[in-house]
């Protein structure tokens, strides 16, 4: 890695000591220290930011990985955004490995797009350029009016599989649920492996379903034939003879024709769709199976894969994910589970759920978040840092 330019300063605005590594490693490998700032909270539980150091002209890269009280880990973000702001820096980097809330990216229900409210609350702080990994949703980056680098952290799972897993040419690369095929199937191409997906399993939480726009709907007594009239199903029968006309049945909805009108008669009455039951597309009998995503929070999903892959004969099963935000008793149901081992990487800081359960590894990615820094700050081109990195990462 080549020096850096002067006029450099990182800070870390994460006042959670565990929180502070990565920005400790980042720093060592651009050979420079940590900027001098103070994060605290005051006993009303305001955020209180002092930089201790002058960035008057300088390039400013601010680190902040998310801990578990997420809002006010932003708060700590917005406020030394603010400041160096204020302080007249040159340019300010956020360096946001996990960026929060990303999984609230879509309008539900009557809820709101909270990433871009972050998004537009992160610029109007004064971030003029954002560094983030593997974002849940890549439309993310178009709720921004600054310049967004999502870099990946794909090579560096791809290089713990080659390394790791000493027999990995026997594994099959696993997707959870066809959602995630894709991701599955960049990995399976560059190692060379098989895929498997599995379907049928529950839906997610942030499927259609919780926004009304899935079928079945709500199951109701009644069979409507106009907007200002209803009618009990049972006479629906008797309206069919009346008509002297014929009946076409397409799905859910009756088209009753005659001479005179006609009517659409949608039956609200559903028998609600069974879920197909889980099975899996692909071989896993006598394999490992690495499952692939890019979070693993609520584990109760990647369980569910675990107990089918091991009943379709997967005698190893791994799980690959970015971010290991892997909350409330997550580490517990990981051990006690037919899952092998779950690797993830440090953009967020598990040092507490490791200690909970030894099947958790991690993979640093501060070698590419130093980098980026420095490219950036020298004003070099950071397509080096996408070279090998699939479409459907």
């Amino acid at each position: 890695m080549s020096a850096t330019k002067g006029g450099l300063v990182i800070f870390t605005a994460n006042s959670n000591p565990s929180s502070r590594e990565l920005g400790k490693r980042i720093a060592e490998r651009l050979g420079v220290e940590l900027g001098k700032v103070q994060v605290y909270q005051e006993a009303n539980r305001e955020t209180r930011v002092q930089i201790q150091e002058s960035v008057r002209g300088k390039d400013v890269f601010i680190i902040q990985t998310v801990s578990k009280d997420v809002n006010t880990t932003i708060m700590e973000l917005l406020i030394m955004v603010y400041a160096c702001r204020t302080s007249c820096a040159h340019n300010i980097i956020g360096v946001i490995p996990y960026f929060p809330y990303s999984k609230q990216s879509k309008m539900r229900k009557r809820g709101s797009i909270v990433s871009k409210l972050l998004a537009s609350m992160m610029c109007k702080a004064g971030l003029t350029h954002l560094i983030t990994m593997d974002l849940h949703q890549k439309e993310i980056q178009g709720f921004f009016n600054i310049p967004v680098d999502n870099l990946r952290a794909s090579p560096f799972l791809l290089q713990y599989i080659q390394e790791e897993i000493p027999d990995y040419r026997n594994a099959v690369i696993v997707a959870k649920s066809p959602a995630s095929a894709k991701r599955a199937q960049s990995f399976a191409e560059r190692l060379r492996l098989g895929i498997a997906v599995i379907h049928g399993e529950a839906q997610d939480a942030e499927s259609d379903l919780v926004d009304g726009r899935h079928s079945p709907p709500t199951v109701k007594n009644v069979a409507a034939i106009h907007p200002s009239l209803e009618i009990p199903c049972e006479h629906l029968s008797y309206l069919v003879k009346i008509c002297p006309s014929w009946l076409v049945l397409l799905d859910d909805i009756y088209i009753v024709l005659n001479s005179h009108c006609f009517f659409f008669v949608l039956i609200t009455v559903l028998i609600p769709k069974e879920k197909p039951p889980i099975t899996v597309v692909g071989d896993v009998g006598g394999r490992i199976a690495i499952i692939v995503d890019d979070i693993i929070d609520d584990v109760d999903s990647f369980l569910a894969a675990a107990e089918t892959l091991k009943e379709r004969g997967a005698y190893k099963i791994f799980v690959m994910a970015t971010h290991g935000i892997l909350s409330s008793d997550a580490p517990r149901l990981i051990e006690e589970s037919a899952i092998d081992e779950v690797v993830v990487t440090n953009t967020i800081p598990h040092e507490i759920q490791k200690l909970q359960c030894p099947k958790i590894k991690t993979v640093d990615i501060s070698m590419i978040l130093s980098e980026a820094i420095r490219r950036i700050h020298n004003g070099e081109s950071m397509s080096y840092l996408f070279r090998n990195i699939g479409l459907d990462d």
